[in-house]
């Protein structure tokens, strides 16, 4: 994964860009190079696959994936994950979209879980605030009251410490790569890493699961 983005390729001109709007509050330095890496891929869709190796995992290796950075605004970035599933209507699942919000308070990871008629799954929109300016290339998501809330509800216990990772490369960069990550405080062994290509864009997939 390229690790050549550095905060000084962000010219002023262009993080003032992105925060000069009344909608979108400004966020410190690192996050606003952030912000404008993860905007550059909007309308954008790229391959990927599971890149971690923890056991837990293994129904999802070897499955094709897709990240698809479907809807964007000044304040928000949807981006689809579609997954190769047999069982799934057209051999995909398309039941997964991360939602990334900006507000004067950081940035914000949520998940949008819906079932194939677009009604919310039971386990939905959860995830967690930055706590922490980042860096330019990664942001750090550790878990909220809400979800929290959420899990113990769900008996999902083993959710409660969960860390949401996500890391981008701008898309004028070569090699230009993304990843979501999940960790967790209360479990050193615990990794679950997907990256996609994002040097390398492909064609769109249907929408998400009711979107």
């Amino acid at each position: 994964m390229s690790h050549r983005f550095i905060l000084t390729a962000l010219t002023p001109i262009a993080l003032a860009a992105c925060a000069s709007t009344p909608d979108a509050p400004a966020l410190p330095a690192s996050q606003e190079a952030f912000w404008v890496a993860l905007t550059s891929h909007c309308g954008n869709a790229y391959a990927g696959g599971l890149s971690s190796q923890d056991e837990r995992d293994t129904d999802w290796a070897g499955k094709r994936m897709v990240a698809h950075w479907a809807d964007c605004s000044d304040t928000r970035v949807a981006i689809a994950f579609h997954v190769e599933d047999d069982a799934a209507p057209g051999g995909w699942n398309r039941s997964r979209t991360w939602l990334v919000t900006r507000s004067a308070d950081g940035l914000r990871l949520k998940h949008d879980h819906r079932h194939e008629d677009g009604t919310e799954d039971a386990v939905t929109q959860y995830g967690g605030d930055t706590l922490s300016a980042g860096t330019a290339r990664v942001q750090d998501f550790p878990v909220d009251a809400y979800s929290i809330a959420l899990f113990e509800r769900e008996g999902l216990d083993v959710s409660l410490t969960n860390v949401w990772r996500l890391e981008v490369d701008p898309a004028s960069e070569d090699g230009a790569r993304f990843a979501y990550q999940l960790t967790r405080r209360n479990d050193p062994t615990r990794l679950f890493r997907v990256e996609f290509d994002a040097g390398d864009e492909i064609a769109a997939p249907p929408p998400a699961w009711g979107w």
